[in-house]
């Protein structure tokens, strides 16, 4: 099933599906991460990654195109949730070249982007390194996915 959407559904408190990212969540803000919550995860799930991009953003560099505002993966099967902030579980670096969330921060003036969290259930346990880039990660849990589906906010700055 690698890489196909299945029935998990990813939401958040802090904005629905093609809702507006409150600025607490991005770089004119807080920077924090939203709270996140996750229900119907394929039987034999044994982990968790989840990753945030932005295709709208105008980069196209290394075969990459778009941002990645996040990386963060090793999350245990027992957990469905992730509160808003948080700092728990392995991060990836970002495109801002550090581990962890960074928010949503398109040029002024460049109309409405579309950040995409991808939320994937692995049947592997959550054991992998440290510091994997996207491109690592996805290698590692492609033959490991039993489902993934994702939750889509936007922002937009002025």
């Amino acid at each position: 099933m690698a890489f196909a959407l299945s029935d998990m559904q990813l939401t958040s408190p802090a904005f629905g599906p093609g809702g507006a990212i409150p600025k607490e969540h991005t770089g004119e803000g807080d920077n924090s991460s939203p709270a996140l919550s996750w229900t119907n995860v394929p039987d034999g799930t044994q982990s968790f990654a989840l990753i945030c991009h932005d295709p709208d953003a105008p980069l196209v560099a290394g075969g990459a195109y778009g941002f990645l505002h996040w990386v963060l993966y090793n999350i245990p099967a027992s957990v469905t949730s992730l509160a808003a902030g948080t700092s728990d579980h392995t991060s990836g670096p970002s495109g801002f070249g550090a581990a962890g969330y960074g928010g949503p921060m398109p040029p002024p003036g460049h109309g409405t982007h579309h950040y995409f969290f991808w939320l994937f259930a692995l049947s592997s346990e959550p054991d992998l390194a440290d510091g994997l880039s996207l491109g690592d990660l996805l290698e590692q849990i492609e033959p490991h996915t039993l489902g993934m589906n994702r939750l889509v906010g936007t922002y937009e700055r002025n």
